[in-house]
């Protein structure tokens, strides 16, 4: 059994997660952690004399406090909770309760499913239900706009709310090993709680990253500009990672060649490789009226092209599960026999 521990440690956060996010999509918002730390930026969204030692304050400073709280959480639960064959059963579930947090699908499908139905059956109502996909003016779009928008918000997000959570937790993992090793001496069970408490305040991190970017990272308000910056290095590897999920989910290795040139269209140096991805993969032109388009084909998202996209998304977070699943597991291996 103790060559057996490491990996549920590890990998039993993940799957619990994953559970949850598909059973109830996401925590009652009065409690969700991402929405508690919107209330903390908040008060930072405003005129400051000095903008920008403000931004990189704040760039700092949030993030690291999330993952201090998110890792601290984790480590005391290691510490002082119950333990059954070796698994730490109490930081097992801190946590998992952290990645349900960090990592969303559910409703990121729901609500494009949702547009994609209205956009035939009621053009207003997926105006409306847009909104919470996208940040620009919805008053003009035709549904054929609506459904290109949902489709790129789709694999934009699939980067940002899921692939990048997974992908700091196993890096973060990784780090608590090669920490753990170069110290030298931590048994087993100690070696596999650094592991797990460094991945917790990896993602968490990230996410917090990504949150202070969606609220203030805009060219309109100079105290976000660090955050900006910030979020661009941190979803680099997300980014490319879930571009390459959306290739293996349709089977199209050659997808993620060709839409190398189109991802440098968007001004971001991130979203355009998930995005350009699915629209290659699709075989669809995905368009932001005086932005930019990616010409996967030759036309916008029929009903069926958009479903088909809601379908592909999904088994590309199926595609980042099992790469993370499979990433712990062989860290596990690592820890186990160390």
């Amino acid at each position: 059994m103790a060559e057996i521990a490491p990996a549920v440690t590890l990998l039993a956060p993940l799957f619990l997660a994953v559970a949850l996010d598909l059973a109830v999509a996401e925590p009652p918002r009065r409690i969700h952690p991402v929405a508690l730390f919107g209330r903390i930026v908040g008060p930072f969204d405003r005129e400051w004399d000095r903008p920008g030692l403000v931004g990189v304050a704040v760039a700092v400073a949030l993030p690291l406090a999330a993952a201090a709280v998110a890792g601290g959480g984790v480590w005391l639960a290691a510490e002082n909770g119950p333990r059954v064959d070796g698994v730490p059963v109490l930081a097992v579930a801190v946590a998992a309760a952290v990645l349900f947090s960090a990592a969303s699908l559910r409703m990121l499908l729901d609500v494009t499913r949702d547009v994609v139905d209205e956009s035939e059956a009621d053009p207003e109502a997926a105006r409306e239900s847009v909104r919470a996909l996208v940040g620009r003016d919805t008053g003009d779009l035709s549904p054929a706009d609506l459904r290109s928008a949902a489709v790129e918000s789709a694999a934009e997000n699939l980067a940002d709310g899921f692939v990048a959570p997974l992908l700091w937790f196993a890096l973060g993992a990784t780090g608590g090993v090669a920490l753990g090793a170069v110290a030298g001496g931590a048994p087993t069970a100690e070696l596999a709680e650094t592991a797990l408490t460094a991945g917790v305040a990896a993602a968490a991190w990230a996410k917090a990253v990504n949150t202070l970017d969606s609220m203030l990272g805009y060219r309109s308000k100079p105290v976000g500009r660090a955050s900006a910056r910030l979020d661009d290095a941190v979803m680099f590897l997300p980014a490319r990672a879930a571009a390459a999920c959306l290739a293996v989910a349709a089977r199209s290795p050659e997808s993620l060649r060709r839409a190398r040139p189109l991802a440098r269209e968007p001004a971001s140096p991130n979203s355009g490789w998930p995005m350009a991805t699915a629209a290659v993969a699709l075989g669809v032109r995905l368009e932001k009226p005086g932005a930019y388009a990616l010409d996967g084909g030759a036309a916008p998202p029929t009903p069926a092209a958009a479903r088909d996209a809601v379908r592909l998304v999904r088994a590309a977070g199926g595609v980042a599960v099992a790469a993370a699943a499979g990433w712990l597991l062989a860290l596990a291996g690592v820890i186990a026999w160390s």
